[in-house]
């Protein structure tokens, strides 16, 4: 139960970081689909499991690759944006070019 909340609470985050990588419409998809995450983290702890391919389930799955994508992109634009990578990039330009 508590890898589904870390899992939860990363995909929380995830629009923001759409939104720091300047990717306004994933940040508004993946925002629905957190709501329908959340919802169905509750029916499962309070109520009973929602059939298998339910609306809640197709949510709470799709949020899920959703948040892993806004966390590889956001990875990725850090990275990219790094001194030493703009530095060790130059370098290789460099040599490329001599």
């Amino acid at each position: 139960m508590g890898m589904i909340v870390m899992f939860l609470l990363l995909a929380t985050v995830a629009p923001f970081l759409f939104l720091i990588t300047k990717k306004t419409s994933l940040a508004v998809v993946q925002s629905i689909l957190l709501i329908g995450m959340w919802l169905y983290f509750f029916q499962v702890t309070i109520y009973t499991n929602p059939g298998a391919f339910s609306i809640t389930w197709s949510m709470f799955y799709l949020g899920l690759i959703g948040a892993h994508v806004a966390w590889v992109m956001f990875i990725m634009a850090t990275v990219k944006a790094s001194p030493a990578y703009q530095e060790s990039l130059n370098k290789e330009k460099e040599t490329l070019l001599s």
